[in-house]
Order: C-alpha cells, then sequence, then structure tokens
C-alpha cells in the first residue's frame, strides 16, 4: 500500500516538477517565452484587482512572477513526493495565485473559443486543487488518529 501511494504522489507531483524544469530551462536572462505569455495575463489580473476591490497593486516583475513559479512548482512538487505538509503547501499556494492569472476566462465571452480553451484549463487547475486539499485534509486526519492512539493509555 504505501508503495503505491508512492507512485501516486511521484506522478501527481511529476505534473509540477517538469513544468518547473521546463520553465527554468527557457528561462533564459530575459525570462523566455513564459514572461511574454505572463505578462499580458498579469497586468490585465492587477488593472481588474485595482478596479473591483480597489487596492493599487504594486509594480511587478514578470521575471520575479516566473521564478516564483519555478520554485513553488520545483519545491513544492519534491515535498510532496516525500508527502510533507510543505510541499503540498507550496503547491497550494502554486495553485491559488497561478491559476486566475493564467487562466483569465473572465475576461471573454462565452460564445469565444478562447472562454473554452481557458474555462477548461481553469477547471482542470481546480481539480488539481481539490486532490491537494483531500491530501492535506487527509494527513491531517490520519496524523489526528495516531495522536489519540498514542494518548489513550492502558488500565490495569
Amino acid at each position: 500500500m504505501g508503495f503505491a501511494l508512492f507512485v501516486g504522489r511521484l506522478l501527481f507531483a511529476s505534473l509540477f516538477i517538469l513544468s518547473a524544469y521546463q520553465l527554468y530551462n527557457e528561462f533564459g536572462t530575459d525570462g523566455g517565452p513564459a514572461v511574454k505569455v505572463l505578462e499580458p495575463k498579469l497586468n490585465v489580473f492587477t488593472k481588474l484587482i485595482t478596479s473591483k476591490v480597489g487596492i493599487q497593486v504594486p509594480e511587478i516583475d514578470t521575471k520575479h512572477v516566473v521564478l516564483a513559479a519555478i520554485v513553488l512548482k520545483g519545491f513544492g512538487g519534491v515535498g510532496f513526493i516525500f508527502g510533507s505538509y510543505a510541499g503540498s503547501i507550496l503547491l497550494v499556494l502554486h495553485q491559488l495565485v497561478f491559476t486566475p492569472v493564467l487562466y483569465d476566462f473572465y475576461n471573454y465571452d462565452v460564445e469565444d473559443t478562447e472562454f473554452g480553451q481557458l474555462f477548461t484549463k481553469f477547471t482542470e487547475n481546480m481539480a488539481l486543487l481539490g486532490a491537494l486539499l483531500f491530501f492535506i485534509g487527509m494527513k491531517h486526519s490520519i496524523s489526528l488518529r495516531q495522536q489519540r492512539k498514542i494518548s489513550k493509555t492502558k488500565t490495569s
């Protein structure tokens, strides 16, 4: 059973680790193609946040955002493989921060082809977020059960 759990975590985390590896290889001096894709989406997202919430978002260097994505995916994926809370929290943080920025279906009309593609990717990433939250919940409930077993003492 333990081996199957490890293989499952390995396969799940490979999605994030391989993506981080690809971003790292393409990063270069200018941040790579990820900066070119992310910069307009990040600008639109910050303008949306400013208009809806009224909070002025400070200027963000997109290269730093891509670097943060690499770190969150890489370290989070490796930590998740070994079943750590920290790894899963890093992946949850990545999903919460980057999914609404990258898959901005809310900026398109329902009839647009981009809407369907972005909405599909958005829901897939929300499913990954759900799996991560499920993992965290199960890990927490298992640790609570183990604490209860240890705290019970036998009386003679």
